[in-house]
């Protein structure tokens, strides 16, 4: 039956972390409030705003307040959605003016490409969501990967450390679990997928951490499926 399809996690397994935490995150938070300001009668940011404020439980929040609310989610990396679309459209202005560039280890630039000349479907999951994960690998420093993707994911699909995330996974693209790999460097979300029946792959860019329960590669260059 053999592997058909690869599921692969960004943050730590494709894109280095510091990228994400250094570059894409503090340029989220620092033109926040401008961008609400400029853009808060675009709908879906009224949208996100409206359901900034309910979670937040402060119905009565102003667009600075909400911008306040938001840059303190960034610094505690809360996994919330109005948040993530918000960072997704700031992001997609940010590599439109050329303020930086998608970081894709050069390993998994070579090997998505490798992957689809062998026939597998290639996709990604990542609790970024699914336009910020299309402008990360549509401006990579190796050029657009969006063709070579069959599709993305994000926690619109459920929760990455739930095993019903990657059910949902595995009922969208018809396949059977022992027919997926999921690679990603936490051991919790290798954990769920495995619960869902998928054959899962720890990616350890550092070998300073070593965990044993699982295959571990080190760089996309040592999975082969020929």
């Amino acid at each position: 039956m053999g592997i058909r399809a690869i599921i692969v996690d960004t943050a730590g397994t494709t894109t280095d972390l510091n990228f994400i935490q250094e570059t894409l995150f503090p340029y989220s938070a620092k033109v926040m409030a401008e961008f609400l300001n400029e853009q808060q009668h675009n709908p879906l940011v009224d949208y996100c705003m409206s359901d900034v404020r309910d979670i937040a439980l402060e119905p009565d929040a102003d667009v600075a307040r909400v911008a306040e609310i938001l840059v303190q989610w960034i610094g505690e990396d809360r996994k919330v959605t109005p948040l993530k679309t918000l960072q997704g459209l700031i992001w997609k202005q940010g590599y439109g003016k050329g303020e930086f560039k998608g970081h894709i280890y050069p390993d998994f630039i070579e090997a998505i490409k490798r992957y689809r000349s062998l026939g597998l479907r290639v996709y990604s999951f990542s609790s970024g969501s699914v336009d910020a994960q299309k402008l990360l690998f549509g401006h990579s420093d190796g050029g657009d990967l969006t063709e070579l993707f069959n599709g993305h994911f994000d926690t619109r699909t459920g929760n990455k450390l739930d095993k019903q995330a990657y059910s949902n996974i595995v009922n969208t693209i018809s396949l059977t679990p022992r027919q997926i790999l999921f690679v990603s460097d936490l051991v919790d979300e290798l954990k769920a997928a495995e619960a869902a029946g998928m054959i899962t792959t720890q990616m350890v860019r550092d070998s300073a951490i070593r965990t044993g329960k699982y295959r571990i590669i080190q760089s996309f260059d040592e999975l082969n499926f020929d």
